[in-house]
Parts: structure tokens; C-alpha cells; sequence
């Protein structure tokens, strides 16, 4: 591993973090500034620690609806993978009947769908080219005079139909911002609050100085993941740290690659190529949630 690969997985975790440590930092300084002008307009009374409660009750309902939905959306890319290698099973059993010809291209035409995945997620190409290779499956096991038996037709229609549902729900993730209003009016609400804790007067000193930090820290560290797990799947936004992981996806492109290179080349041992150690099978625990094999 490249030490720069190395780096990156806690450059993301702790970005966030050194955001709101920065943030914290310049209200020190600001407040430290209102000791030497005699700024310290505002008395500390029960409102003021209301609008801190109220500011925190509103980040903290925010935080949780699109903490919900980004728990729901990470289950997606793993539907999709478990299609996949339904499909590929389906495939592998028609490949070793009758319908080897078939049977091949079926598996050539779900490793290019694969692949294409995990492209798609990164929006470097259109949702219709996606469903056009979707199509292209299902052409090759669907046919005025089908060859395949009805059952294997019909599982496989079923599993082509949950990825387009999947692939649906994520393009209407993508497309749909969840919480824009509160986010705008929680970030309003909490520069108010830093400011009033700002020209707020606080004795001794050193207590103001630790009640603002903290409590900045705090109110900028739980608002600035919303807008990123508002869109799960943003990997073409740049700066976004909070993306749903895609190993699942990208290790079942490998496997699917490999079984072609096993049935074109005529390869006797196709499940012992499915153990041997790929850089795939260990993305989770590097933490490349959104580094995508090409």
C-alpha cells in the first residue's frame, strides 16, 4: 500500500473534525477580541441557554431522519451485488447444460453490467445507458422461442427487475434533497448562537473562553455530516466523506470477471480463483467506500 493510499481513509474520517475544531478556533479568537473592545453586549440569562437547547434539539431531529435514510440507502449497493450473483449463478447453470453459447454470453453481458455499476455511481455515465444494457440481459434469455426452461426465465426476470428497482430508488436518492430547508435553518439558527455566545458576557475569562469553544465545536461538528448523508451516493461531489460503502459492488464485478476468463478459457477450477486474495475483498477495512475499480 502507497503511503498515499494510506493517508486517505483518515484524512476523510477526520475532516469533518478539523472543520469544526477551525471553526471552534476562530470564535476563540473572535471572543478573546470582545474582552479588549468592551463588546460584550449580551447578558447570559435563561433565553440565551434556551436557543442553544433549541438549536441543538433542531440539529439533533435532523441528524436522526437523514441518519435513518442513510442506514436504509448503504443496504442498496449490496441488493444489487446479491442480483448480480444470482444472475451469475443462473448463468454458470445454463453455460454447463444445452445452452452453452447462451449461457456465456449471458455471464459476458452481467460482467459488463457489473462494471458499468460501478461507474454509474460515480455519474460518469446516464441512468438510460444503464437500463439499455438491463435490456440487453434480459434479451438473451427472453425470445419469441425461448431456449431457457421457465423457471430459470422467471428468476431471472425477478432479480433483473430488483436491480432496475434499486437502480430507480438510488437515481431518486441522488435527485432528492431530503432536508435542504432545515439544513438552511439550522446553519442560520447556529451562527446565531456562536454570535450571541460571542458578545455574550461570561466570567471569569477562561470560562467564557471554555464555554464557546466547546459548545461551537459541538453545535458546527453535528451539522456539517447532514448535507452528506443527505445524498449517500454523492462520490462525484467533491469533499463528500459520507458515502455509502460500494465493496459489495465492486467485489462482485471482480468475481464476475473472473468466472468469464474461467468459462471462455475452459478452466476446470473456477471456484478456487474465487479464493485467492484480491484487493476487492478488503476495500471495507482500508476504507475506500468510494474508490472504484476500473
Amino acid at each position: 500500500m502507497t503511503p498515499d493510499i494510506a493517508k486517505k481513509p483518515f484524512l476523510k474520517r477526520t475532516r469533518l473534525l478539523l472543520v469544526a475544531v477551525a471553526a471552534a478556533g476562530l470564535a476563540l479568537v473572535a471572543k478573546w477580541v470582545t474582552y479588549g473592545t468592551g463588546w460584550q453586549v449580551i447578558s447570559v440569562n435563561l433565553l440565551l441557554s434556551a436557543i442553544v437547547a433549541a438549536d441543538v434539539f433542531l440539529i439533533s431531529s435532523l441528524l436522526s431522519g437523514v441518519w435513518s435514510d442513510y442506514k436504509e440507502s448503504e443496504k442498496l449497493p449490496g441488493e444489487i451485488a446479491s442480483s448480480l450473483e444470482s444472475l451469475s449463478d443462473e448463468a454458470i447453470a445454463i453455460q454447463a447444460g444445452r445452452h452453452r453459447d447462451r449461457g456465456t454470453a449471458l455471464l459476458v453481458a452481467l460482467r459488463d453490467v457489473a462494471a458499468f455499476l460501478s461507474v454509474w455511481f460515480k455519474q460518469e455515465h446516464q441512468t438510460p445507458l444503464l437500463s439499455r444494457k438491463l435490456e440487453h440481459v434480459n434479451e438473451l434469455f427472453i425470445g419469441p422461442d425461448p431456449e431457457i426452461p421457465a423457471n430459470f426465465v422467471a428468476r431471472m426476470k425477478q432479480e433483473v427487475a430488483n436491480i432496475r428497482r434499486v437502480v430507480t430508488r438510488i437515481r431518486t436518492i441522488r435527485s432528492t434533497e431530503f432536508a435542504s430547508g432545515g439544513y438552511l435553518i439550522a446553519q442560520v439558527t447556529t451562527a446565531l448562537v456562536v454570535v450571541g455566545l460571542i458578545l455574550a458576557r461570561i466570567e471569569p475569562p477562561h470560562e467564557s473562553l471554555f464555554f464557546v469553544g466547546v459548545i461551537t465545536l459541538l453545535l458546527v461538528y453535528m451539522i456539517l455530516p447532514i448535507k452528506d448523508l443527505d445524498d449517500p451516493f454523492g462520490f462525484s461531489e467533491k469533499g463528500s466523506t459520507q458515502d455509502v460503502p460500494l465493496c459489495p459492488v465492486t467485489e462482485v464485478a471482480e468475481r464476475l470477471r473472473r468466472r468469464c476468463i474461467d468459462v471462455t478459457t475452459g478452466s476446470a477450477a473456477p471456484a478456487a480463483a474465487e479464493h485467492r486474495g484480491d484487493p476487492a475483498d478488503d476495500c471495507a477495512q482500508r476504507g475506500f467506500h468510494s474508490d472504484l475499480r476500473r
